[in-house]
């Protein structure tokens, strides 16, 4: 269960020069027997100190979009096509000795399942050191140091260096790992289901925390959800990804106010609102479509309400015409033969 939001952040006061940029990106798992497109044409900007949110159902492709940004996707997931552009630099195309750098200086991430992310057997401070001293040439005592100084940003007493992980509760596992996300200073931390498995007062607690780092340091977020609920509070935009797609982008409270794709409705009706009169929940019928055979056409049309045969017309693009992204408004996106404006 986690708690339904209603607060959105203030968006940047204008568009900010993009920190990474991804340019029609296709990620295939490629086996003997068949192949899967998990991520299939996605373009997707992050601004300088920008937050943005990607919601969708589980084995949408997501946590995919996430390893392929930062450049860690294993066998038999591949890059196919599209781009990566970082600084305008096309990542995809750089070598194991340059990637090796540019993870953790430029972009981190913070897995999903973080809190069983950390080595049992290793302290915690001697994991910080041995990832700080992989990238640059400190001493054991300084890396030591400035592994404290991390604690102490997210909250944890410094003298917590010399506990192993199973010392410290869920909530402080999971602001370890985000602090050794932050080590070497990135300027995009990627995010994925950082939340998932903590109750939620310590959600809230860590999310907060999330918001104050991000204004203290600059840095920008991918976050990486199945909750659309916690992004209405914590992003600037949202991106809602379905079957591999995005099918809906917007800034937060826009998209809050006025959702346009069918699926982000159903997302926005699966989860109770704070305030105003109580609403019978309506979730969303069906299931995910399979990725290794999607439906034709909108890849949402079997589980959309609005796919009916009144139209006859409308009902042959539905179901055998895909439709691309294209905006309807200032910052507003939607892949939906239903929405024209």
């Amino acid at each position: 269960m986690t708690l339904a939001f209603s607060v959105t952040p203030d968006a940047p006061a204008e568009r900010v020069t993009p920190v990474v940029e991804l340019e029609n990106l296709v990620v295939d798992y490629v086996t003997r027997t068949r192949t899967i497109r998990a991520v299939d044409g996605v373009s997707l900007s992050i601004g300088a100190g920008e937050i943005v949110g990607l919601a969708g159902e589980s084995g949408c492709g997501k946590s995919t979009l996430g390893n392929a940004v930062m450049q860690i996707l294993r066998p038999p997931a591949q890059i196919t096509s599209g781009r990566v552009l970082f600084g305008g630099e096309n990542v995809v195309e750089r070598r194991r000795e340059e990637l090796r750098k540019f993870r953790w200086r430029n972009v981190s991430m913070v897995f999903q399942s973080a809190m069983n992310a950390l080595n049992p057997v290793m302290r915690t401070g001697d994991q910080f050191v041995d990832m700080i001293r992989a990238h640059e040439r400190v001493s054991k005592h300084d890396a030591l140091e400035r592994a404290g100084d991390l604690l102490e940003l997210v909250g944890i007493d410094r003298r917590r260096l010399r506990a192993y992980p199973h010392e410290l509760s869920g909530g402080m596992r999971q602001r370890v790992v985000i602090a050794m996300a932050l080590a070497l200073r990135p300027e995009l931390v990627i995010m994925d289901e950082p939340t998932t498995a903590l109750d939620v007062v310590v959600q809230r607690e860590i999310l907060q925390q999330i918001r104050e780092l991000q204004t203290e340091l600059g840095f920008a977020v991918l976050f990486i959800t199945h909750d659309l609920s916690l992004l209405l509070e914590l992003a600037h935009r949202v991106a809602i990804m379905y079957a591999g797609e995005i099918i809906e982008e917007a800034p937060a409270a826009r998209l809050r106010d006025e959702p346009r794709h069918p699926y982000t409705v159903g997302l926005l009706g699966s989860f109770p609102p704070l305030h105003g009169p109580v609403e019978r929940l309506t979730g969303i019928p069906g299931a995910p479509p399979d990725l290794a055979a999607p439906p034709s056409g909108c890849r949402f049309h079997p589980r959309c309400p609005h796919c009916t045969r009144d139209d006859q017309a409308l009902y042959a693009r539905q179901i055998g015409e895909r439709p691309l992204l294209r905006v309807i408004a200032d910052e507003h996106r939607v892949a939906c033969h239903r929405v024209t404006a």
